[in-house]
Formats: structure tokens, C-alpha cells, sequence
């Protein structure tokens, strides 16, 4: 038989009992080792912990609706946004976000407007963005077409605001938000059926089949836009290390 093994060869610690009964018997033996030479892991937010955070507004989004109906969604859903983004991520980004979303309905709206249309106002759903919607869309690929891209085309505007606001604070979330909201707007250049790439992209096949020139200019337009977003987002792309 092998000799038993010692304390030390079992990797076992010894911990002072008489260092704890000296300072009159704590309740825990082991208080008087450290047990721990790590610090503690702090799990991240996850996605269930966002999930637990978003569930209350968005029952009451779903209570508003079912008591007052889609008219009391379309008038209280920016605020909705706002207060869901802020459980997010912080109310300043939400304000912030929010803001530049409505700017880029705005451009559909005023475009809109300037063509004698008869658009609503923006409705507001959270992580979805808004829309804007109209009772007398034209069936012009070429008004349609300026409707879609005017969303995108002022919405970058807007970004280009808060850009050149964080060029002049040097102010990293400022950077962030332009970054956001040009990358926000270039995905809405996808030419995806629900998105503003999507009907502007069918109204430049359209003229194309009809042998416009305007084809081209439409799509000088949509292509110029997503080339700026894209160079937009590379200047004001804030790296990780810099956080």
C-alpha cells in the first residue's frame, strides 16, 4: 500500500482556526483565508437580460393599441421608441436616434408635400424605424422614386449635422450617433421590397423598361447616396480601443 497522501500533495489549503476564533469567532471558518485570488466575472448585458428590460413597454404598446386603437400608436409610438431605445442603450442616444429618424421621414413627407401629394404623418415603431404613410401615391416611377430617396437623402443630412457637431466637440459619442444614423440610412438603400431601396430600385427598372432617361439620373442618385453613407460611415467609425 502507498503511504497516504499530506495535505499539500492533495492540493488541499489549511485554513487558521485560531485567527478566527481570536477575533471572536466568526460564523464562517474560512473568512480568515482568502479563497479567492481572481476577481469575480460580471456577465455582460445578454440578450435575455434586454428582453426582460423591453417586455413592459411593449405590452403597453400592445395595450394602447387594443383600447384606443392604431390611431393612439401612431400619436404616443415616438415616444414609445424613445423610452424602449433608452432601456437599450441611454436616453441621450434614444433622443438622439430618434431625432434622426424623424428627419429622415421628414424628407419622404416634404417631398411628398411638394409634389401635391397628400402624405401622413410619421408613425414611429420601435427597432423597426417609422414610415411614412400617403392615401395618393402616384403611379410615376419617377415621382416615386424622389419620394423614396428624398427619406435617405435628408436623413443624411441630418447625420452630416451631427458629424460635423462631433468634429467640432471632438465628442466620441457624438461620432457614434452620425455613425448610427449613416449606417441606418445606407441600409435603407437596400433594394429589399419594404425598404426605400426597394421601391426606388423598382421605379429605375420601370423607367428603364419605359426607355427614360431618367433612369439614369435616378440611378446616379441612389447609387451617389450609398457611396456617401458608406464614406460618411468610415470618417466617423469610432475604433473599440478608443471607447
Amino acid at each position: 500500500m502507498e503511504p497516504p497522501q499530506t495535505r499539500e500533495e492533495r492540493g488541499e489549503r489549511e485554513y487558521d482556526f485560531d485567527a478566527v476564533f481570536a477575533r471572536g469567532g466568526a460564523a464562517d471558518p474560512y473568512a480568515a483565508a482568502e479563497l479567492r485570488d481572481y476577481d469575480p466575472i460580471h456577465p455582460g448585458t445578454s440578450f435575455r437580460d434586454l428582453l426582460r428590460k423591453l417586455w413592459a413597454p411593449i405590452a403597453v404598446a400592445v395595450g394602447l393599441v387594443i383600447k384606443f386603437g392604431a390611431a393612439s400608436f401612431k400619436f404616443l409610438g415616438i415616444f414609445l421608441s424613445v423610452g424602449v431605445y433608452a432601456l437599450a442603450w441611454g436616453w441621450q442616444f434614444a433622443i438622439g436616434i430618434v431625432a434622426l429618424i424623424f428627419v429622415h421621414e421628414a424628407g419622404h413627407w416634404l417631398e411628398a408635400k411638394r409634389q401635391g401629394l397628400d402624405p401622413a404623418a410619421p408613425v414611429f415603431i420601435p427597432f423597426l424605424g417609422a414610415y411614412v404613410a400617403m392615401k395618393n401615391a402616384p403611379v410615376d416611377p419617377w415621382r416615386n422614386g424622389l419620394v423614396s430617396l428624398a427619406g435617405p437623402a435628408l436623413g443624411g443630412i441630418g447625420a452630416a449635422a451631427v458629424w460635423f457637431a462631433a468634429e467640432s466637440d471632438g465628442s466620441l459619442f457624438l461620432f457614434g450617433l452620425a455613425y448610427t444614423a449613416f449606417f441606418l440610412n445606407l441600409i435603407n438603400l437596400i433594394p429589399v421590397s419594404i425598404l426605400d431601396g426597394g421601391f426606388a430600385w423598382r421605379s429605375i427598372k420601370a423607367l428603364r423598361r419605359q426607355h427614360s432617361p431618367r433612369a439614369l439620373a435616378l440611378g446616379v442618385y441612389y447609387v451617389g447616396l450609398a457611396a456617401v453613407f458608406a464614406y460618411a460611415m468610415w470618417k466617423t467609425h469610432v475604433p473599440q480601443d478608443s471607447v
